[in-house]
């Protein structure tokens, strides 16, 4: 099932991480999900609290960051469904570092910014067994 995600919501992410390099950028995804199929209704940008000299392929939140946004999110009626990151200029494939640091069940949406621009995005769900990544077909369109 897809990850659906409007367009205007990807421009926004695009435009977070291209201010963030050559440095990683990344935040939270609220929205909802029925199992499979996970609609991104909100983005919200995190500060990257890694060290500053580590931040050109490192991302990293605080937990504080992250009861907050599941409060703001329980508040809203949604649910946080994932996260999002750059991969200044690098393929937007995870990392073992990625993976080592997700969760199974979430999306996780990772953009390869290439000379200051956004070039690609693609979603990703972490394995049960956390072994690998699966790709996710991410469906970007226009709001009805």
């Amino acid at each position: 099932m897809p990850v659906k995600l409007d367009r205007s919501l990807q421009q926004d992410i695009f435009r977070h991480l291209e201010t963030t390099y050559p440095n990683e950028g990344g935040g939270f995804l609220l929205g909802v999900s029925n199992g499979e199929r996970v609609q991104i209704t909100e983005t919200i940008q995190i500060q990257n609290v890694f060290a500053a000299e580590e931040q050109y392929h490192r991302y990293a939140m605080t937990p504080q960051d992250w009861a907050r946004l599941e409060d703001e999110a329980d508040a809203r009626g949604l649910s946080l469904v994932g996260y999002y990151h750059s991969h200044p200029d690098s393929p937007a494939i995870p990392s073992v570092y990625d993976r080592d640091h997700a969760l199974p069940h979430f999306v996780y949406l990772i953009t390869q910014v290439q000379d200051g621009k956004a070039v690609e995005m693609l979603a990703w769900r972490l394995r049960p067994d956390r072994t690998q990544f699966d790709a996710e077909e991410l469906a970007v369109g226009d709001q009805p």
